[in-house]
């Protein structure tokens, strides 16, 4: 396969990077994004239908919210990547923010056009998640509480521990909520039912934290300061008081996901 570069006709394949792993990634970035969008408006119909929403509007403001996000996602990119760094940590970004999904596309296809993907790593993570389902589906079918997806498995296995933590918690306080109100291990439409209240409480968590992230962004692009609104390092029991913040989160999310249906 060949692709008009700079230069001509260029190489696509083993051999062929740097340009034949950003031509595969701009194929599956255009691809992930028509997913995404699928996926995201599925999931904000299945809310507007919880809440009682009008079908045709929503189907309005999903077209107009793809429109809009086609023209903003780009300047937004622009300034996370400016205020924080994105991926892999700099001198003038040494916190910059993780991006593990987009780390790994990178390593795959610069290991598959240069020649060097390791497979013995790549059998090793396919025989560790054909275990993983075996013994998901025995958990299954022997009607056991306790599960284990190979999806979740996997992502505990690459993410980094400061996103896999807020994970587990968000798994510990959903298995107390199943608990309170006595799901059966094999009661899908019951474990649905009660999780209603939690995730639409935990959206609007994962919407908020996004935009006050751009939010923040702002003054430190402005005043290219990173430290602009930093808590100052003096200040008494900090790391406590964020604890306690983390802690009195969790107990909402655990009060909400408590209510019946009908109290949403």
């Amino acid at each position: 396969m060949v692709l008009l570069g700079d230069s001509g006709l260029e190489k696509v394949g083993v051999g062929g990077a740097p340009l034949g792993a950003v031509a595969a990634i701009m194929i599956g970035a255009v691809v992930c994004c028509a997913a995404a969008v699928g996926g995201d408006n599925l999931q904000d119909l299945k809310a507007g239908y919880i809440v009682g929403a009008t079908p045709w509007k929503q189907q309005l403001m999903l077209g107009i919210g793809a429109f809009s996000c086609a023209l903003i996602m780009a300047p937004v990119l622009n300034l996370l990547a400016t205020a924080y760094g994105i991926g892999a940590p700099t001198a003038e970004h040494p916190n910059a923010l993780a991006a593990p999904q987009a780390n790994l596309m990178a390593s795959v296809a610069r290991g598959l056009f240069g020649g060097d993907l390791p497979w013995l790593f790549i059998a090793m993570g396919a025989a560790v998640g054909a275990v993983i389902i075996a013994i998901d589906e025995w958990l299954k079918k022997t009607g056991k509480r306790f599960r284990v997806p190979v999806l979740a498995a996997a992502i505990g296995i690459y993410l980094p521990l400061e996103l896999m933590v807020p994970i587990f918690l968000g798994g510990l306080i959903s298995h107390l909520v199943e608990r309170f109100h006595k799901v059966r291990a094999d009661d899908e439409a019951g474990r649905d039912r009660v999780h209603k209240p939690g995730v639409l409480f935990a959206a609007g968590l994962i919407t908020g934290e996004a935009l006050m992230g751009i939010a923040i962004a702002v003054p430190i692009v402005i005043t290219e300061r990173a430290d602009v609104l930093a808590v100052p390092v003096q200040l008494p029991a900090a790391q406590w008081i964020g604890l306690a913040v983390l802690a009195v989160v969790g107990w909402l999310i655990y009060r909400v996901g408590k209510r019946a249906e009908g109290a949403v």
